[in-house]
Order: C-alpha cells, then sequence, then structure tokens
C-alpha cells in the first residue's frame, strides 16, 4: 500500500518557522519527483516546491528565499524548511510524488499520482 504521511504542520507566528516532512512507503520513491502543495481555505491547490530524484528542485515565486525543499532518497523521505512564514502561507500542506519523473521537476497537480492526507499550517500574525 503506497502511503505518503506529512507530519510538522502547527501554529506559528508570522516570521516564524516549520520544518515539514513527508515520510514515503508502499513502493520505491527514488526515482519519483517530489513535491508540496498547498490549499487555503476555499482555494486550490497551489504548487510549492518540488525536487527530481536527483535534487533539481523549483520553487514557487512566493517562497523563493523563504523556503528550502530537500529530500534522503535512502529513507525515502522528504522535507520542506519554512522560514520568515507569513500569513499568506497558512493552509493545508500536501506531500505528492510524480512517478519515474526523469525530466524537469514538474509544478502541475496533473503529473503527480500518489498524495499525502496533509498537515495544517496556521501563521498568526
Amino acid at each position: 500500500q503506497v502511503q505518503l504521511v506529512e507530519s510538522g504542520g502547527g501554529l506559528v507566528q508570522a516570521g516564524g518557522s516549520l520544518r515539514l516532512s513527508c515520510a514515503a512507503s508502499g513502493r520505491p520513491f527514488s526515482g519519483d519527483a517530489m513535491g508540496w502543495f498547498r490549499q487555503a481555505p476555499g482555494k486550490e491547490r497551489d504548487f510549492v516546491a518540488v525536487i527530481s530524484r536527483i535534487g533539481e528542485s523549483r520553487l514557487a515565486n512566493s517562497v523563493k528565499g523563504r523556503f528550502t525543499i530537500s529530500r534522503d532518497n535512502a529513507k525515502n523521505t522528504m522535507d520542506l524548511q519554512m522560514n520568515s512564514l507569513k500569513t499568506e502561507d497558512a493552509g493545508v500542506y500536501y506531500c505528492a510524488a510524480a512517478p519515474f519523473w526523469y525530466g524537469a521537476p514538474p509544478v502541475s497537480l496533473d503529473a503527480f499520482r500518489y498524495w499525502g492526507q496533509g498537515t495544517q499550517v496556521t501563521v498568526s500574525s
């Protein structure tokens, strides 16, 4: 059974930091691109960050310079370090995997087949 499980969400003040983690299991993920998306209430699920199987990353413009994505293929994990958080960063953060992705890291939801259940990030002003 393929599973992606997010952790690390919570409540933080604006300007603070959080580190999200995603643990993948049920199949090999080392050949996948893996990414983070977020969804605020009443809004669409948006791209945040993605990392390829070899560590090439792309970030949404709104988080560049503040967020860092990383992965450990040996442990089947992926992290998102979020610094200088803003109220507009709040939402449910989802971990996702795009299977056997060998091109440029994808940013479209359609590329990602496997999804976690999400972890809530709340940023207070």
